[in-house]
């Protein structure tokens, strides 16, 4: 440790306490664990967890370990230095963050999250405090209560801090999975809109109570296999409906609300996985994407010998209330490439598709029309439709024109006959609003 000068004490945990240090070598400034128990050999180091699995990854959202250094017995972890945790960021923050720094933050998390999910380790301690930050950076960090997938139950009913637990491990569930990680991602997302948690315990059984206040109490159909657990060690739940989580969490979107509720569900096997979390439309909000998401907008493009346009429509649904409907569309339009003249028009084009953030306060308005179209294909007159007019006035959001050469090997749009769209085949779902003055229909 002749090389390390540590200069002051930034944190203490259970295994170790943290030190910022200079490296003397090359002025570089480190962050140093040192740990609490001794070390008698080297076998016995590299045996330790925390230093197994970080040997294993090696991701921009997880911090590195740079060295390994061992001294009279004592051992310390050389880490990148970080400036903060987000628990100190929220601490000392005087206003709410804005949803797009908010984004920024939690699709870091969740890159780093499916790293690790798909290297087979969840980490069962995620937790603003373990999340680090410098600048606009955010990483994941402390890796003393991670596992391997592919160890076997029973596990450890203690894992991660009380309020970020999922549900199965308060249960004392003893065969849990990353799914855990998931449930603490909601939490964390919620905790950065309102800067308060969303399920402050007091101990574990006031945990559940503060879940059950916002969630409701689970029965069989919502939690199968949840509600065998408090009778192994009888516990019962508490009788309570769930709350409107916007009320919860009234300055999030209605796109957050929904990852939020589908992050912390009572069912793990419900929860959405960090790569389906990357995909949910909260995390592509008034945003140009090279290509359509594949859940749950998936968008195929068959490239065959018929020179006829493809389709696909997809519809879904973000709430389950028929009072309270949300309807997303999808349309998407490529005509193969079945004519060797017609193969310059659409080998070089792109893509292009916009997601918008229209439908909070619209319920009775169609938001999300990815549209495909060729950069290269110009058009002396281009054709504004009204669906992109429609775009900017729900989302406030400037649009360019979507146009549509005749001679491009696109397919033509051309007015909709108006009974072909009529709202009652669709059920009470749709509606066309006002602002679609001429809807499009493919040929």
């Amino acid at each position: 440790m002749e090389r390390y000068r540590l200069l002051k004490e930034i944190g203490n945990g259970t295994c170790g306490n943290v030190y910022k240090a200079l490296n003397l070598h090359n002025n570089e400034i480190v962050a140093v664990k040192k740990m609490k128990r001794k070390f008698y050999s080297w076998e016995e180091c590299l045996s330790l967890r925390e230093v197994k699995l970080l040997q294993k990854l090696s991701h921009p959202s997880i911090v590195k370990l740079e060295e390994i250094v061992k001294e009279n017995n004592e051992l310390f972890l050389i880490f990148e230095h970080m400036d903060c945790n987000l628990y100190q960021i929220m601490r000392d923050r005087q206003r709410p963050f804005s949803e797009s720094e908010i984004r920024t933050l939690m699709s870091q998390v969740l890159q780093g999250l499916v790293y690790m999910h798909r290297n087979g380790i969840f980490h069962r301690d995620l937790k603003p405090e373990n999340l680090l930050v410098k600048n606009d950076i955010i990483k994941i960090a402390d890796f003393g209560l991670a596992r391997e997938v592919t160890t076997y139950a029973p596990y450890t009913d203690y894992v991660s801090t009380r309020w970020y637990r999922a549900p199965e491990v308060l249960l004392q569930s003893s065969a849990y999975s990353p799914a855990i990680d998931m449930w603490a991602v909601g939490a964390i997302l919620a905790e950065l809109f309102t800067l308060n948690p969303l399920f402050p315990g007091e101990s574990e059984t006031d945990q559940m109570y503060k879940i059950c206040t916002v969630l409701g109490t689970p029965n069989a159909s919502i939690w199968s296999d949840g509600v065998q657990l408090p009778h192994a060690i009888n516990f019962n739940f508490f009788q309570s409906p769930p709350v409107n989580l916007s009320e919860v969490i009234p300055n999030a979107s209605l796109e957050a609300i929904d990852l939020v509720q589908q992050l912390c569900c009572w069912d793990s096997r419900n929860r959405l996985t960090a790569e389906q979390s990357l995909r949910h439309p909260f995390f592509h909000v008034g945003t140009w994407i090279s290509c359509p998401l594949q859940d749950p907008l998936s968008v195929k493009i068959n490239q065959t010998t018929d020179s006829s346009p493809k389709l696909e429509l997809s519809l879904w649904d973000f709430d389950n209330e028929s009072e309270d409907c949300f309807l997303g569309l999808s349309l998407a339009v490529e005509s193969s490439i079945g004519k060797p003249e017609a193969y310059h028009h659409s080998h070089h084009s792109g893509k292009e598709f916009l997601f918008c953030s229209g439908y909070q306060g619209h319920s009775e308005q169609l938001v999300f029309w990815p549209l495909t179209a060729p950069d290269n294909v110009k058009t002396d007159t281009p054709v504004m439709t009204s669906l992109a007019s429609s775009y900017m006035v729900n989302s406030q959001m400037s649009l360019p024109p979507f146009s549509v050469s005749e001679q491009s090997s696109y397919a033509c749009i051309s007015p909709l006959r108006p009974n072909l769209m009529d709202c009652h085949s669709f059920g009470p779902m749709m509606s066309l609003s006002s602002p679609i003055q001429q809807s499009l229909f493919f040929q």
